[in-house]
């Protein structure tokens, strides 16, 4: 899940050099429409480039937006955040619409098929159709403006079967979306089944602590929440390298009841450990860590240096079929932004 995202400059000096100073001085991003993506339009999934394809116009403002800290916006949030309606997933189709009973004020939202459409066929343009076989729902939420802009889960039916979930109203911005959308798919990449198997036991219980603890316990490597991760897996390797020597005090605040108290230890962490992040939300937990460096991998040149934080983003470049995929996203994104 990923609320908007305060970007650690000093973290990320190598990245500002090529970007757009626009954004970072004050200017303003451009404005973008919603794009008109043809129904039959699909990702496609190219080779390995020496030289993956690039649209720096693009990224640029992507990362920029990220670094400045998200769209400028006044938030408007709602007491909870509220699903309007889930689709199934049929292939690249999305079938049997399930609309919950919403006030009058979200009805207009809710039933604005249009605009659910049109962000299933960007994200359906960006991600190759192999990468996407995991998602079996679609859910267009809601937790006013502001908040969460997406988030994916397990679907409720199915361990092995995933749910991503867009809030309507925070997609006016395809920059944020775009970026947000790729920082998803890294969950999707690294939590899912091939990578960390599901725990039934979790998956039937999960209000049940006592079972997830247990689970948990007997995990050998890095257990995630979902299952306990394969030796070799990204997360249990990403794990390894960057948060065994510090999963014991993060875990501690993890464990904080208060939520004042939670968010005020939390930060404190961040500021421990600033260079080894490279935005202040991957220090939520491991998981939201290796998405966040998956999405700069993504829109970032490859960087030098010593700094954790840069070798986070490194960390990818070590898996070849990550380095296709990566090819293979910035080829569609450079093709598939809306003008």
């Amino acid at each position: 899940m990923t609320p908007r995202i305060k970007i650690v400059i000093a973290s990320f000096v190598f990245l500002i050099i090529a970007i757009g100073c626009s954004t970072l001085l004050g200017g303003d991003l451009p404005e973008t429409s919603r794009p008109e993506i043809p129904a039959t339009q699909e990702a496609t999934t190219e080779p390995v480039f020496e030289e993956p394809p690039s649209c720096p116009v693009i990224t640029d403002q992507i990362l920029a937006l990220a670094v400045s800290g998200g769209e400028d916006v006044e938030e408007n949030l709602l007491d909870s955040e509220i699903t309007l309606v889930t689709y199934s997933i049929s292939g690249d189709e999305l079938i049997d619409p399930y609309y919950e009973n919403v006030s009058s004020d979200l009805q207009g939202e809710q039933n604005n098929v249009e605009i659910h459409q049109q962000v299933w066929d960007y994200f359906r343009a960006l991600v190759p159709a192999n990468e996407r076989e995991g998602i079996g729902e679609y859910s267009i939420i809601t937790d006013g403006q502001g908040g969460t802009l997406a988030a994916v889960a397990q679907t409720q039916s199915d361990l092995n079967l995933w749910a991503l979930q867009v809030d309507i109203a925070d997609t006016g911005n395809y920059y944020e979306l775009t970026y947000t959308l790729l920082h998803e798919l890294g969950h999707l990449i690294t939590l899912g089944p091939d990578q960390v198997p599901p725990s039934l036991a979790v998956f039937n219980n999960p209000d049940d602590d006592d079972i997830y603890f247990e689970e948990a316990s007997a995990c050998p490597d890095y257990f995630p929440g979902e299952g306990c991760a394969n030796p070799h897996s990204y997360i249990n390797d990403f794990y390894n390298q960057f948060w065994a020597d510090i999963h014991e005090e993060w875990n501690e605040i993890n464990l904080e009841e208060d939520s004042d108290s939670y968010y005020e230890k939390l930060d404190e962490f961040y500021y421990k450990y600033e260079d080894r992040f490279v935005t202040s939300y991957a220090a939520t937990s491991p998981e939201e860590d290796i998405a966040e460096a998956f999405a700069f991998f993504i829109f970032s040149p490859e960087p030098a240096g010593d700094a954790v934080a840069k070798q986070k983003v490194l960390f990818f470049h070590q898996y070849p079929e990550l380095v296709e995929l990566r090819a293979s996203l910035l080829g569609n994104l450079c093709n598939s932004f809306p003008e």
